[in-house]
């Protein structure tokens, strides 16, 4: 039976079962389309990633003498419309079977959905044999609990895969969880080694995307391109993060410094979110190198708060977009409606915490996580922003990000619109805690230590304010938030009328700060 397989850009597993099955009457179809390039104004680097990345698995198809169609951007047969390029197909080879893998977009999925329902052809769709969890697992593992914590769900997956656990189901050296031992500012002593650099020329890719009027955002250096793209290279960067960066990993994973972009950031996760690498093969190298440490030896508090996250907090993210999509999408519980300011696409502010996580993200298509939530995130959330506009922001600047992961950690956890699906309180903070974990605030135009609203101030510490007076409501009953209302209602008045009036031309005049 003549087959067509459709290999979208985040399903590039080499490991699939397909690929030891008789390739005979098989044909893979892949492509580069506007519908994909245009739904999100992207990241140029992450555009140009995700073509490389295809065209190298394509190359990898080819080599092996199995049969496959792609289409470049510009290819004259490329309608630029996934439903359109597959009937054309179907029509054209004489398709008698279509097969596809699970996409993990719903606006994928129920579009694949809608066309096999047209077909009078045989059809079925496969599991895409990379997570730990299927769709609903995360759902069912909550079923009758009125909160899903993450903290149990990691719990369960450490005993039901056996991960660094002892005796009868406890937990390897005595402790779940060290996340206590990894919020440590970078001491600027320890030595960071520099990124694993490849240096890759991709201007015949940056040329297709300007001859094509692709629209992107952010920056390049066409001549040296360094993110992994090749199952290989993803092997070696994460080859390259256990033997140099894990020791530290831990120790510095909430830090931020002016002067660094990754730290011992490990840099896998568009390898592993296009499905380069496997999250069993990461968790099984990184413990691999844990148990084989010598000198230096790595202590478990890395390994653990690595392993969290790929092995809890991924899994969980996932299974809460499959339990909550469509409806997670207008989810806007706080009620913000303000728009993002400008700078989130120059990084043109005087505010150096942000100037420099949003000039890392337009550099590098990346920031880490508490750049992410703590500084990009914590600013929208204070300055009251749609979430819908922190999503599409989200989803186009970081390589990494494919809705199923973004979504849940922007729209739940960073500005808590979901109303505490994911997170119990929202994760906002005045300058205290940036200065407490970086160097940000040393040469910044304001000054993080004034508490008085004075015009130098830090305006974190004036949205931080405004913040929970006009969201009171939203919290009460909140048991989390009891210690910050309660600092709230022993503020001067006049003091908090201060802060408000501040917070109110930081929001409105974004531009003069």
């Amino acid at each position: 039976m003549k087959t067509l397989r459709l290999v979208l850009g985040d399903q590039l597993n080499h490991k699939h079962s397909w690929f030891e099955e008789d390739q005979k009457n098989v044909i893979y179809f892949m492509a580069e389309m506007r519908q994909e390039t245009d739904y999100v104004t992207h990241h140029i680097q992450k555009v140009v990633a995700y073509f490389m990345a295809m065209r190298s698995f394509n190359y990898w198809i080819q080599e092996r003498g199995w049969k496959s169609v792609y289409y470049h951007l510009d290819d004259k047969n490329n309608t630029q419309d996934l439903v359109q390029n597959l009937q054309q197909l179907i029509k054209d080879h004489q398709i008698e079977k279509f097969e596809y893998l699970a996409p993990d977009e719903w606006r994928l999925d129920q579009q694949l959905i809608n066309f096999c329902k047209s077909l009078d052809i045989e059809w079925q769709g496969y599991d895409t044999e990379h997570f730990l969890t299927k769709r609903k697992d995360v759902e069912k593992f909550f079923e009758g609990k009125k909160r899903w914590t993450m903290e149990y769900f990691y719990r369960d997956m450490r005993k039901k895969y056996d991960i660094m656990i002892e005796g009868d189901k406890e937990p390897e050296g005595g402790k779940w969880n060290y996340d206590q031992s990894n919020r440590n500012k970078w001491d600027e002593k320890t030595a960071i080694p520099p990124e694993k650099a490849f240096k890759k020329e991709v201007s015949e890719i940056t040329d297709l995307l300007e001859k094509e009027g692709v629209k992107t955002i952010g920056r390049i250096d066409p001549s040296k391109f360094d993110w992994p793209t090749t199952r290989k290279e993803g092997l070696e960067v994460l080859d390259y993060f256990c033997a140099h960066l894990l020791v530290h990993f831990g120790d510095f994973q909430d830090a931020m410094h002016t002067d660094q972009d990754f730290l011992f950031h490990s840099r896998i996760s568009f390898a592993m979110n296009c499905k380069l690498l496997s999250p069993t093969e990461v968790i099984q190298t990184v413990l691999s190198r844990f148990r084989e440490s010598e000198i230096p030896v790595i202590d478990i508090s890395q390994v653990e708060g690595f392993i969290r996250q790929i092995l809890g907090w991924r899994e969980f993210m996932r299974g809460i977009y499959w339990a909550e999509m469509p409806g997670y999408q207008t989810k806007n519980a706080l009620e913000n409606r303000n728009k993002l300011p400008e700078f989130y696409w120059t990084g043109d502010t005087k505010m150096n915490c942000l100037k420099h996580s949003i000039n890392n993200s337009l550099d590098n298509a990346y920031a880490h996580h508490i750049q992410r939530l703590m500084i990009t995130g914590n600013y929208a959330l204070l300055t009251m922003t749609d979430p819908s506009y922190v999503d599409e922001w989200y989803l186009g600047i970081y390589i990494d990000a494919i809705e199923w992961v973004e979504i849940t950690n922007t729209r739940g956890m960073s500005q808590w619109a979901d109303g505490g699906i994911v997170a119990t309180k929202p994760y906002v903070s005045s300058g205290s805690y940036i200065n407490k974990m970086s160097n940000y605030c040393k040469g910044c135009a304001y000054k993080v230590t004034k508490k008085k609203a004075e015009e130098d101030a830090c305006p974190f510490n004036s949205l931080y304010w405004n913040f929970l007076a006009e969201k009171q409501e939203h919290f009460k009953g909140n048991q989390r938030m009891n210690m910050m209302m309660a600092l709230l209602r022993k503020m001067d008045p006049e003091l908090l009328q201060k802060h408000q009036a501040k917070a109110q031309d930081v929001i409105e005049n974004p531009e003069k700060y």
